[in-house]
């Protein structure tokens, strides 16, 4: 949190070209694991298809902005609607498929304000996974404990940050990331609402910093440390990267799209925001699931 008050431009930056790629391949590697009798056959392949595409269009982006981002957005609905139908029963598809689509029309007519919200909702998604882990917590206080916890850092603060409450200590000095990204108005232009005042946008930064930053804590500190059957089951499915395979491909992966970061940090955060795709992506029909209770592992922890 302090580092985000103080130094919200460095600590979105360079957190990012840290931790990024690794948190990416974890996340996965969890994902996978733990939704596996989810993510597969058909299923999956699909979704990989419409991620790819989304990975592509994003690749397109510089040469073909408003078209690749209104692809995005189609294709990006079509995973929900996928979700909506493996995770919804019966008589609430339609309701689901009707929700989506008055919130596409939304979308497309404000291609800025969904681009966004997904930013956001994405670093927000831990939320829903460390509720479904705090399952293993032997005592209902301590699963309470645990889960009111979480919506002070996911939900509590990131509104006081977002209502002013914390502006007497808030920096907007780009700091050691100028040398990447100049003044940062290209960064905050990404976290904020379009047109956003200098001082709402500064705030949003800084919740976008603080919450970024605690999404790489729990991706590559607590869920490879407390939920080790999630790893397990992923590597009983993809042997070749098993145990530390993956966290070498993270961190190789990191170094060499670091190298780009450098030289280049717009074009580096071009090709991250492609690898990402499918990280970002895979979650939101398995949340789905999660939330409607459809069974989604053979093993659920203890």
């Amino acid at each position: 949190m302090a580092l985000a008050l103080r130094a919200p431009l460095a600590t979105t930056v360079l957190g990012l070209i840290a931790f990024g790629v690794l948190h990416n391949v974890l996340e996965i590697r969890y994902v996978a694991g733990r939704f596996a009798g989810l993510l597969t056959g058909r299923f999956l392949r699909l979704l990989l298809a419409l991620t790819t595409g989304i990975a592509l269009c994003r690749l397109a982006a510089g040469a073909w902005p408003r078209g690749a981002r209104a692809a995005e957005i189609a294709i990006g609905y079509l995973i929900l609607a996928a979700g909506c139908w493996i995770g919804l029963r019966a008589a609430w598809r339609i309701v689901g498929l009707a929700v989506l689509a008055v919130a596409a029309v939304a979308s497309f007519a404000n291609p800025g304000y969904h681009f966004v919200v997904l930013t956001h909702l994405h670093n927000l998604v831990p939320l829903i996974f460390l509720w479904d882990w705090a399952r293993r917590i032997p005592t209902a206080y301590g699963r309470l404990a645990f889960r009111l916890s979480q919506l002070m850092w996911i939900l509590a603060l990131p509104l006081l940050i977002l209502f002013g409450a914390f502006d007497r200590w808030l920096s907007a000095a780009p700091g050691i990331a100028a040398r990447f990204v100049g003044d940062g108005s290209r960064v905050i232009a990404s976290a904020a609402p379009p047109e956003s005042s200098g001082q709402l946008g500064l705030r949003f930064l800084v919740m976008f910093a603080f919450l970024q930053t605690m999404h790489y804590i729990v991706w590559v500190g607590f869920l490879p440390r407390f939920a080790p059957d999630a790893a397990a089951s992923f590597d009983a499915r993809v042997p070749w990267l098993r145990g530390r395979r993956a966290w070498m491909v993270g961190i190789v992966g990191g170094a060499f799209l670091a190298v780009l970061f450098v030289s280049d940090y717009f074009q580096g955060r071009a090709l991250y925001g492609a690898i990402a795709t499918y990280h970002a992506y895979l979650e939101f029909p398995v949340l789905l699931a999660l939330l409607m209770g459809v069974r989604t592992s053979a093993s659920q922890g203890p």
